[in-house]
């Protein structure tokens, strides 16, 4: 058989660091089970490989690969060089340098913490009664959504001006196209729907008190200038069926009870941080700019990021498409 296999174990470290971790584990802790010739699948200079690391090998390949999978000749052929390289290393010593010795505990005490995690979930499981009521608790401050348009003017008099000619009977979306300084003024000011989450609070919170059809009657000032706003329809949020979200609420609430336990270790454990406080960095005055220097350009649309949602866990079922 050729040895091709030489550039997966140099990448192991990147690609299969569970089986490098395993044999660090073996280093670093007292020695495994002698491997029987009945439950192995190769001897190298007499030690055998078991059934089990080249069933582990194979998970770990699945999984690591998004479900490709290898011959288990090709995957054998990688533990043999694998044995014959540690075999290499421990007639070197290589076992005994200060820096292998370092990184197997660091691998050793990766696993163990990994390990007490993974203890306590299995006895504290995520139960359906736990994520049912997590669901229900999001899909009640799931609110609604609304549509509106904007005018982004520089100024409260601009702003207010425009106020005046709405009130006289002008035309939103007309307006919109004349003086709105925003990207979507040439789209009549159209935002589309949003949650009220997804704008900034001024904003957000001008359009919340308006009614379907009304447009506001005083400015409203947000970083990106004065804004006229008509909210024109609101609705509910349809939240996502149950059962398409419950395997995402679940790794969400093992992690807080995975958080809440290293919490309650930490309370009840004497600990003491020696390392001294970094001091704070000052920063660096910068020049002030020419005045005659205009200002970069920025998005002039109230949005805020998406990362602020607060249900960013949980996203709504799509709503059926509304014509314009």
């Amino acid at each position: 058989m050729k040895l091709k296999l030489i550039p997966l174990i140099l990448a192991s470290s990147v690609l299969l660091p569970g089986c490098f971790e395993e044999k660090a584990k073996e280093a670093a802790a007292p020695a495994a089970p002698a491997v029987s010739k009945e439950d192995a699948v190769a001897s190298v200079n007499g030690t055998y490989i078991s059934k089990k690391t080249l069933e582990t090998l194979e998970k770990e390949i699945a999984e690591r690969s998004q479900g490709q999978t290898f011959p288990k000749e090709q995957l054998l052929e990688e533990l043999i060089q694998r044995e014959l390289l540690i075999q290499q290393a421990v007639q070197k010593q290589l076992d005994k340098s200060p820096e292998v010795i370092e990184r197997m505990a660091t691998v050793r005490n990766s696993l163990l913490s990994q390990a007490a995690l993974q203890d306590y979930l299995k006895a504290n499981p995520v139960t359906d009664e736990e994520i049912k009521a997590e669901y229900d608790s999001k899909m009640a401050n799931m609110g609604s959504e609304y549509k509106a348009r904007h005018i982004l003017v520089k100024t409260e008099d601009e702003a207010k001006k425009l106020i005046a000619e709405l009130e006289k009977g002008g035309d939103f979306t007309a307006l919109a196209k004349k003086h709105s300084i925003d990207p979507m003024g040439s789209e009549g000011g159209d935002l589309g729907w949003f949650t009220a989450d997804r704008m900034v609070p001024p904003f957000s919170e001008a359009v919340v008190a308006l009614e379907n059809g009304k447009f506001s009657k005083q400015p409203v000032q947000t970083q990106f200038g004065w804004h006229v706003i008509l909210r024109e329809e609101s609705r509910a949020l349809t939240p996502p069926p149950f059962d398409s979200v419950k395997e995402q609420i679940r790794p969400m609430l093992q992690r807080q009870k995975a958080q809440t336990m290293i919490e309650n270790l930490r309370k009840n454990a004497k600990v003491e941080v020696l390392l001294p406080p970094t001091p704070p960095k000052q920063e660096e005055a910068q020049p002030a700019a020419p005045a005659d220097q205009a200002a970069p350009a920025t998005e002039a649309t109230p949005a805020e990021p998406a990362s602020t949602a607060p249900n960013a866990d949980i996203k709504p079922a799509e709503p059926a498409a509304t014509a314009k």
